[in-house]
C-alpha cells in the first residue's frame, strides 16, 4: 500500500516538473520573439526619417527661400606685382551676375565682369616696337565666369550677422585682355585671353525682404595672362606678371 501511493506521488511530481518545463520554454522562446519585434525595422525607421526631414526642408526652402538673383555691380579693380607697378586704374569697373539657388546654402552663379587700366611708355628702346615709343597704352579686360557660393548657416548668431548673408564664393574664370596703342597707330592691338580662378566672399544685406539687396564683395583672382611673361616693357619692368584684386559693391534683384 505504501508502495503504491509512493509511485503515484513520484508520478504526479514527474509530470509536474515537465508541464513547468514546457512553460519555462515557451515563455523563453516568447520572450526571444517579443525582443526581436520590438521596434520594427530599424532601417525602414531611418529612411522614413530622412525622407520626411528632406520634404520638410524642401518646403521651408520653397516657403522661405530665394531662387534666382540678378544684380549689376560697380567698384575697383586693382593688380599685384608688376602689373600693379605699371598699371593705372581707371575707376569703376562693372559687373552682372545671375545665381541661381539650389537651398538656403549654395548657389551657382554665372557673370560678366569689366575693366579699364591704362600703361604709359616713354622709351624708344624697347623691345618689339621697331625704335617706336608705345606712349599712351589703353588696356582693357574683360572676364567671364562661373562660380559656386556657400552662404554661412547664421542661425545661431546674432541677428546683425544674420541679416548680412554672408557667404564665401570660388570661381572658373576667363580673362580678355586687349592693350590699345592710342599714341602710336603704327602699332597693332595686342590682345589674348587666360583662364583664373577668383576666390572670396560678400555680404548682401536686405533692402527689402526677398525682393532686392546691397551687396559687397571682396576677391582675390589668380589668372594666367596671356602677357604676363611678356619682356617687351623689361626696361621698365621684366614682365607683367601680378594677381588681380576686385572689391565691388552691387544691387540685387530676387525672384
Amino acid at each position: 500500500m505504501f508502495f503504491n501511493n509512493l509511485i503515484k506521488f513520484l508520478i504526479l511530481l514527474s509530470l509536474s516538473f515537465n508541464v513547468f518545463g514546457q512553460a519555462g520554454v515557451n515563455d523563453g522562446f516568447s520572450i526571444e520573439e517579443e525582443d526581436l519585434n520590438i521596434g520594427g525595422d530599424i532601417f525602414s525607421n531611418f529612411n522614413e526619417d530622412i525622407e520626411s526631414n528632406q520634404v520638410m526642408e524642401d518646403e521651408r526652402f520653397y516657403r522661405y527661400g530665394r531662387f534666382f538673383t540678378f544684380s549689376f555691380a560697380l567698384g575697383l579693380t586693382s593688380f599685384t606685382g608688376n602689373r600693379g607697378i605699371v598699371y593705372e586704374n581707371e575707376h569703376p569697373s562693372y559687373g552682372i551676375q545671375l545665381s541661381i539657388f539650389k537651398g538656403f546654402q549654395t548657389a551657382i552663379s554665372l557673370g560678366i565682369g569689366f575693366s579699364r587700366h591704362n600703361m604709359y611708355f616713354n622709351q624708344t628702346d624697347l623691345e618689339g616696337f621697331n625704335g617706336e615709343a608705345p606712349g599712351f597704352v589703353q588696356v582693357s579686360q574683360l572676364r567671364v565666369y562661373t562660380g559656386y557660393k556657400y552662404y554661412i548657416d547664421t542661425a545661431n548668431l546674432g541677428t546683425a550677422i544674420t541679416y548680412s548673408n554672408p557667404y564665401f564664393t570660388t570661381r572658373l574664370e576667363y580673362w580678355y585682355t586687349t592693350n590699345k596703342f592710342i599714341d602710336n597707330e603704327n602699332i597693332a592691338n595686342r590682345n589674348g585671353g587666360g583662364l583664373g580662378v577668383g576666390m572670396g566672399g560678400g555680404l548682401e544685406f536686405p533692402i527689402k525682404l526677398k525682393e532686392s539687396y546691397l551687396g559687397v564683395e571682396v576677391l582675390y583672382h589668380n589668372v594666367n595672362f596671356f602677357d604676363k611673361n611678356t619682356g617687351s616693357y623689361r626696361d621698365v619692368v621684366d614682365d607683367l606678371g601680378g594677381d588681380a584684386v576686385t572689391t565691388m559693391v552691387s544691387y540685387i534683384w530676387n525672384w
